[in-house]
């Protein structure tokens, strides 16, 4: 007997849309910032892992082909992926690459550096991305921004393809930096309710 579907179920087009968008103009990437704000606030909010449970659309898209498309090997990944001391570095470094962004942002906006138009894939490889935006469009920071956030979302999903194809569909979920995030902020919250009663 098959679940019935609901409207969230489909929330992995959101991801190729994303994806596609930002191919053909770099200043859609500003749009991830929603992948970024919403889990926050259902965990602060909500107080649970809402989003990453039902809503998230990049864990959907992952179990869509490694799932339903068969492109994954299924195995169990090693315990270390998941371990408490890998999600907190792997948090960590993404917060700094996530700094980086900020700071490539800012010396753009402050006059120190110029436009660099182009992504970093797994934060060395540079791609020129230059015809996915027109000089003068928007203020040049608003474009660093997108490119550094574009770069970022397009690396942490290739990386989440690759443990895909090699273990479970959804093996990126288990050290997801989000994932790391909310489960934390769902933490300090429920001992500051337990505190209160």
């Amino acid at each position: 007997m098959n679940k019935k579907k609901h409207w969230y179920d489909y929330l992995w087009i959101w991801s190729i849309v994303y994806f596609s968008l930002g191919f053909f103009n770099i200043l859609f990437a500003w749009l991830g910032m929603i992948d970024f704000m919403v889990p926050l606030l259902f965990a602060v909010i909500g107080g649970n892992k809402g989003f990453c449970n039902r809503y998230c659309g990049r864990g959907q898209l992952f179990a869509v082909i490694g799932g339903s498309a068969k492109c994954s090997r299924g195995k169990a990944a090693p315990r270390w992926l998941s371990s408490k001391w890998f999600r907190y570095a792997f948090l960590v470094f993404f917060l700094c690459m996530f700094g980086n962004i900020i700071f490539q942002t800012w010396l753009v906006a402050s006059g120190a550096n110029t436009l660099r138009e182009a992504i970093k894939l797994f934060w060395t490889i540079r791609i020129p991305w230059g015809w996915t935006y027109t000089a003068g469009m928007v203020p040049d920071w608003i474009a660093q921004f997108s490119f550094g956030f574009y770069s970022l979302m397009l690396t942490s999903t290739l990386i989440g393809l690759i443990v895909m194809i090699f273990y479970k569909p959804r093996t990126w979920c288990s050290f997801c930096p989000m994932g790391t995030m909310t489960q934390g902020i769902c933490k300090i919250r429920n001992n500051l309710s337990r505190g209160r009663s």
